[in-house]
């Protein structure tokens, strides 16, 4: 008995690579052959990709809803902050431990874990110790989904991808508001305030949706090839063809501290960075903005919670839209600039105008900018990058920053400077004034590099017909 069993565990691998190789040969064969011309490759190829849309965005968008806390506007005091700390920090280690222990299961132990730590805030203290546990677990989300995406997908399908991704997490906040409405309405049941119901609630779901990612959650293709799966192994050969045929890095290559430290010295990766840290900041400043503009109109916490949902929720159109075009012209720079001033000239209407309904309607067209630059900012690193290796640490310096605008957007907006909150309100201008300035430098720089590279005196991130996006 024992013995079948070790023949059976030594046959299952052995048939998987059996498998892969009769695929691969008969993709080979059908290429060379000429029996799969353009249009039925691209006829199967959308055909492929649809079915891993279905599996990968809509449980990573669902986990992101708990991760990124752009929903929260007020973040002045030391409890809330020291969240920030553990959350810059563990962003590399972060993406580094996932490609080693796989999507699913990192992803689902990262949720599963922070979901006990939300639950853990009705009671548990120090509420100091508690927000660096927080950020700790939460650390590795975002910058894995980011990685896990730009893993499956070309240069020119990805701001799309980020953007439903992105997306479900705006509507799933806007929603959670009106959620948050009516559980604070269960106020003393149980014993508990009504604030602590939203933890306990919100951490229960994460946890939920934490087991179902387990199942879910898709790993990176390579490792797809090694396990059953809802993809055929034909259909992960021709995924991994159409990246190495758009970048040359479908197959991963280790990671090594002397990668990291060569990654980490690329100057670029810290211009996309500062890019993402003043997204983040907007995006913080608007959450902040909206709930100081309907408190001045006098509105009850229960109607504040209501009218904070239309403004996000009405962005999402706009980043969809805003993301179809960059793809299909494979523009971005020109795309975050727009962004950046929709976002200004939103900042401004806020502040100056005396009429809330002035005031209020700069929130819904900041928010559109914030929240539709999120998606073309992470897109264009992903696009100027080649290497596995190189996209795992790149993700995570990028999102960590986002934590660096968190802090930016607390710390600028001043209660004594209230209702004004003219430090704040500058302070939000700057980086986006700095966003502009950057697409600037950054386009005219990779115009040159690709320029270069036409007339043959260099070659773009180590791969011969590879050009820069901007």
């Amino acid at each position: 008995m024992e013995s079948k069993q070790a023949s059976d565990a030594q046959g299952e691998p052995n048939l998987m690579k059996e498998e892969i190789e009769q695929s691969s040969n008969s993709l080979d064969r059908d290429t060379e052959s000429g029996q799969m011309d353009d249009k039925e490759l691209q006829r199967r190829l959308r055909r492929i990709y649809w079915k891993v849309d279905l599996r990968l965005i809509p449980i990573l968008g669902a986990g992101m809803h708990e991760d990124l806390h752009f929903y929260i506007g007020n973040r002045y005091s030391v409890v809330l902050l020291v969240f920030f700390i553990t959350y810059f920090m563990f962003e590399i280690p972060s993406n580094i431990i996932l490609r080693k222990v796989g999507a699913a299961i990192w992803l689902s132990f990262i949720a599963m874990s922070w979901g006990i730590v939300i639950i853990q805030l009705t009671g548990i203290q120090p509420l100091i110790a508690i927000r660096l546990l927080l950020g700790l677990f939460e650390a590795g989300f975002f910058p894995g989904c980011m990685y896990l995406i730009s893993c499956w997908y070309r240069r020119y399908q990805i701001q799309q991808r980020i953007a439903w991704f992105y997306s479900i997490n705006v509507i799933a906040n806007g929603f959670g508001s009106l959620l948050a409405y009516g559980i604070i309405q269960m106020e003393g049941l149980g014993g508990l305030r009504g604030w602590r119901w939203i933890f306990v609630i919100e951490g229960l779901l994460t946890c939920v949706l934490a087991m179902m990612g387990y199942y879910l959650i898709i790993d990176f293709p390579d490792k797809l090839l090694k396990k059953k799966s809802f993809l055929t192994a034909e259909e992960v050969e021709l995924i991994k063809a159409e990246l190495d045929k758009d970048r040359g890095d479908a197959v991963h290559d280790p990671i090594t501290p002397m990668k990291v430290l060569k990654t980490l010295s690329r100057w670029q990766l810290w211009i996309y960075s500062l890019l993402f840290m003043c997204v983040a900041i907007g995006i913080y400043g608007y959450a902040f903005f909206g709930v100081v503009i309907l408190q001045g109109m006098g509105h009850s916490p229960g109607r504040v919670f209501l009218l904070s949902a239309p403004p996000a929720i009405a962005s999402v159109p706009f980043s969809l839209v805003i993301s179809y075009l960059a793809d299909r012209t494979k523009l971005r720079s020109p795309y975050v600039a727009f962004m950046a001033i929709t976002c200004t000239i939103g900042y401004l209407l806020v502040a100056y105008p005396k009429q809330n309904g002035v005031r209020y309607f700069g929130v819904f067209l900041g928010l559109a900018g914030a929240n539709g630059a999120l998606p073309a900012v992470l897109a264009w690193q992903a696009n100027n990058i080649r290497g596995q290796s190189t996209r795992a640490i790149a993700s995570g310096l990028q999102v960590a920053f986002g934590a660096v605008g968190g802090i930016y957007a607390s710390v600028t907006f001043l209660e004594r400077e209230a209702p004004t909150y003219f430090s704040g309100l500058w302070a939000g201008i700057a980086a986006q004034l700095f966003m502009l300035a950057a697409c600037i430098g950054m386009s005219i720089y990779h115009y040159i590099q690709n320029r270069k590279a036409a007339r043959g005196e260099m070659v773009i991130e180590g791969l011969e017909g590879f050009r820069y996006t901007y």
